[in-house]
């Protein structure tokens, strides 16, 4: 499973209450069925983080370090492609050669269509995927895979199923309205470029905010203030992706060298993009390092690379380990958007935090 070894790539779900005491039989009740049992359709169920074909779900196998860990199994069976043209045209053949026809019309074609799936979907293999989470009893949040939002609605869907309730991805918005009630969807959008400071802008919170800690590391010497008074190490690194919805190219991607240096990076600024991917690092000290990439605008986390153990550790104790520097990263992250929010929401700050931002960007490098 993905949140056991090396890096992970999720998005955080926020939810309404903690897990229910009788949460292992909620979901046992849900297990994943056996996959001779698969039709024509989605099969749809829980397992272990162990493997996906361990549907034997307790406390016991469900929990692991005192997380809880599982995944959504989605299995189905499917004709390849391939075989499935080839199949077809060959009864196609075979029907145009008895009845003496050139071709064959649409709704005949459709219909060996049909039989050859019928024939052949009952001796495919089941082709298993998986949504894993991990879940910290108590707690009101989780951690899941499901990046895509057609991913995510399914998680979404089948944990309503189960525990009664869904979560709410963790987007800027959401964890805005919960640090302090400020929804950042009604506050105007913001230029940060110094040749367009009167243009009307789109409201795009997560994007003002990786610009914002972008500036923040590089005018502060890669170091940002955390709330309860400790200095964070923060770097900030391509390949950059700058987005703007007005006139001329609306993305640009700067990859390899050292994009967050380049001309290209202050052309994009000045023309009122603003950072939307980039490649982030968090240190606390030289040992404790989190790197990562965050896509802003609903604050996926991709490849997120936790602190290296100091030695070798056994398969619990490790991922005890990777839990709590899993804790730790979210804490941090939160505190640093809980500054960026703070700052967003009251207007003198913000004014000047803007006018900060447009003389970074007015002398960053102009040339080669």
């Amino acid at each position: 499973m993905p949140f056991d070894r090396g890096s992970v790539s999720f998005r955080m779900l926020e939810l309404p209450r903690a897990f229910p005491a009788d949460w292992a039989e909620r979901f046992a009740r849900e297990a994943a069925g056996a996959l001779d049992a698969i039709g024509a359709g989605q099969q749809r169920g829980w397992v272990t983080g162990r493997h996906l074909l361990d549907s034997h779900i307790t406390e016991d196998t469900a929990c692991h370090a005192g997380w809880v860990r599982l995944a959504l199994r989605l299995a189905e069976r499917k004709v390849p492609a391939a075989l499935l043209q080839a199949e077809c045209r060959m009864e196609e053949l075979a029907v145009q050669a008895a009845e003496g026809k050139p071709y064959l019309k649409a709704k005949q074609r459709a219909e060996i269509r049909q039989g050859v799936v019928e024939r052949l979907l009952p001796t495919m293999p089941p082709q298993l995927k998986a949504l894993p989470f991990v879940y910290q009893p108590g707690t009101t949040h989780l951690y899941v895979t499901a990046l895509p939002v057609p991913q995510l609605d399914v998680f979404n869907a089948a944990l309503a199923s189960t525990l009664g309730f869904g979560g709410d991805p963790a987007t800027p918005e959401v964890l805005g309205t919960q640090h302090n009630h400020v929804d950042l969807r009604d506050l105007p959008g913001t230029s940060f470029s110094p040749e367009m400071e009167g243009e009307a802008m789109e409201t795009l919170p997560g994007r003002e905010f990786l610009t914002w800690l972008w500036f923040k590391a590089e005018t502060q010497n890669g170091r940002v203030a955390l709330s309860e008074g400790r200095e964070l190490g923060v770097l900030l690194e391509g390949p950059l992706t700058f987005m703007h919805e007005g006139n001329g190219a609306h993305a640009a991607l700067l990859k390899k060298g050292a994009p967050e240096n380049s001309i290209e990076a202050k052309t994009c600024l000045l023309s009122g993009k603003k950072l939307k991917e980039a490649k982030i690092t968090f240190a606390l000290d030289d040992e404790t390092v989190w790197s990562f990439g965050l896509e802003a605008d609903q604050f996926l986390m991709r490849a997120l690379k936790l602190p290296k153990s100091e030695g070798p550790l056994d398969a619990v104790s490790r991922f005890q380990e990777r839990m709590i520097y899993l804790k730790q990263w979210r804490d941090i992250f939160r505190d640093v958007f809980g500054a960026f929010v703070d700052v967003r929401s009251q207007s003198d700050k913000w004014k000047k935090a803007v006018a900060d931002i447009r003389e970074w960007v007015k002398g960053r490098p102009g040339r080669r």
